[in-house]
């Protein structure tokens, strides 16, 4: 079995999760379901960062400790990802005993190929980004990436020798085009290279909430140091690694430099194998302004999913923008997806299909007649069937999801079910008098129905494990997902429902939202 390692960043605990949290942290389980469908054997991985100035400073300001912080904030995010549906294998904590050990022995080695020295920092420091920033970064005197003031650092520091992998990381990046995608984000970081890399303080004084430093306890790992080699402890390092390297690094376009820059020249340096990919996606904003406590508009993902439900909140989030582009959070656009898409053109149709099966056929699948249909709807029936039949559906869906474009593979998805509306509107089975011609018309909407919702599975688990519930397939698709001997392929291939399969009456798929 092929193997798929796909990770989130881990988040940090001095907030409350929000969508951009629930957004990556979707994305990556709808790539875990989908290579699991596909009969790969895959690592999923989520957690959350929980050292650094930032949340020794957070706690400091609601009265409590940064371990306690953590521990109140870890239950927040691992009750969203249950509410969420998410399937993750592992949930990273760096305060574990296993990541410090982790973290420990990726600095030993890279202080062993002797790049890493003591020196003095003085420079400016971006608390809220972790981010160390020079004169010349800084954007009217604030942090270039948040807007947030910074403050001016004077201690002595550890140095990693980043310039050293400037030529490496390069010819890196030359040699393996997708290692960072989407393009625009490979020019930038290339860019940014070419301008130059400093050496990168590594370690802090000033405060002590963090991983000590072998044999200098008085300093603690810079957090990004100890962060990102989350990846590796979870896989089991440095004792064995089963995973890695990772296959897919999902990540925010704001911590892009620390993941394509920092990350893999660690790696270089202590002889470690590089990710394969990593993917930055955008932003969002809602009604078209930028989140903020401020202004009020922060978006809770618990709450989006108890008023408008959880399938529908995963499916707008990657239908509604491009995957690696700035998107905009609106509670109209939710609902038009909702009511257009979800209710009127698949929760529709499954209703009208079932419904006829139950008034026509005695609540069964008929079975489809040899017989011709009607000269004019014989086209849309071959055209429709070629979806299915030729497999366009799963080459189009898989190298969407290759190319990490959700929303592509939605479309595809998509065309498929706007093929059967047609379809089912031409034909008519209500006021179909031949018998035999409405049996194939119902069919072939059961057996397309059954199809497009294993395709839509990692996108919308429960709604599409509720199509075959109503189609009366008796095994589910979680089982086929887990079933290492089951073909995704083969599975979507089209006749697998029988004829004479009992269907159900349900409530309706996705209840439309006034």
């Amino acid at each position: 079995m092929k193997k798929f390692y796909v990770t989130t960043p881990i988040y940090y605990v001095n907030d409350i999760p929000h969508i951009g949290h629930a957004y990556t942290t979707i994305a990556a389980d709808v790539m875990a379901r989908f290579r699991r469908l596909c009969g790969m054997r895959v690592f999923f991985l989520t957690g959350t960062d929980e050292h650094g100035q930032k949340v020794e400073k957070s706690a400091a300001t609601m009265g409590t400790t940064p371990g306690e912080l953590a521990d109140q904030v870890v239950v927040r995010f691992k009750e969203l990802w249950e509410r969420l549906n998410i399937s993750n294998d592992d949930f990273i904590r760096t305060t574990e005993n296993r990541h410090i050990r982790a973290a420990t022995e990726l600095w030993r080695r890279v202080a062993e190929r002797g790049d890493i020295y003591l020196g003095e920092y003085e420079d400016w420091y971006c608390t809220p980004c972790e981010s160390f920033l020079t004169e010349s970064q800084l954007s009217d005197g604030r942090c270039p990436d948040c807007g947030r003031e910074v403050e001016r650092l004077r201690e002595p520091s550890y140095f990693f020798r980043l310039s050293k992998y400037e030529k490496p990381l390069l010819e890196h990046i030359e040699k393996n085009p997708e290692f960072i995608q989407p393009a625009n984000r490979r020019n930038e970081i290339v860019s940014f290279i070419r301008q130059g890399l400093k050496e990168l303080s590594i370690s802090r004084t000033s405060f002590s909430w963090g991983i000590p430093v072998p044999g200098q306890e008085q300093h603690v790992m810079y957090v990004w140091f100890d962060a990102l080699t989350n990846y590796l402890t979870a896989d089991g390092w440095p004792d064995r690694t089963e995973f890695w390297p990772a296959d897919l690094h999902l990540i925010g376009k704001d911590i892009l430099r620390f993941h394509a820059i920092y990350w893999p020249a660690f790696l270089m340096s202590a002889g470690i194998e590089l990710p394969e990919k990593v993917f930055a996606h955008g932003w969002w904003t809602v009604e078209g302004e930028k989140m903020s406590k401020s202004r009020g508009n922060v978006v809770d993902p618990f709450q989006v999913a108890d008023e408008f439900g959880v399938d529908q909140f995963r499916y707008f989030l990657l239908r509604e923008v491009p995957f690696g582009l700035d998107g905009d959070f609106s509670v109209r656009a939710l609902k038009g997806r909702i009511n257009g898409e979800l209710a009127n053109e698949l929760g529709n149709l499954l209703s009208r299909t079932v419904s006829m099966m139950t008034r026509y056929h005695q609540g069964s699948v008929p079975g489809p007649n040899p017989l011709k249909l009607r000269a004019e709807l014989e086209s849309k029936m071959v055209a429709l069937l070629d979806i299915y039949s030729r497999d366009s559906v799963y080459r189009d869906v898989e190298s969407s999801m290759d190319r990490v474009a959700f929303h592509e593979a939605l479309s595809a998805v998509w065309k498929a079910v706007r093929e059967m509306n047609i379809f089912v509107d031409r034909a008519q089975p209500w006021s179909e008098k031949d018998a035999a011609q409405r049996a194939t018309t119902l069919y072939i909407l059961a057996e397309g129905l059954r199809i497009v919702a294993i395709y839509l599975y990692p996108f919308m688990p429960d709604a599409s494990e509720r199509i075959w519930h109503a189609l009366g397939v008796e095994k589910s698709i979680e089982a086929v997902e887990k079933d290492a001997q089951a073909s995704f392929r083969q599975v979507a291939r089209w006749g697998g429902i029988a004829p004479g399969t009992k269907v159900r009456r349900t409530a309706p798929l996705f209840p439309r939202v006034e």
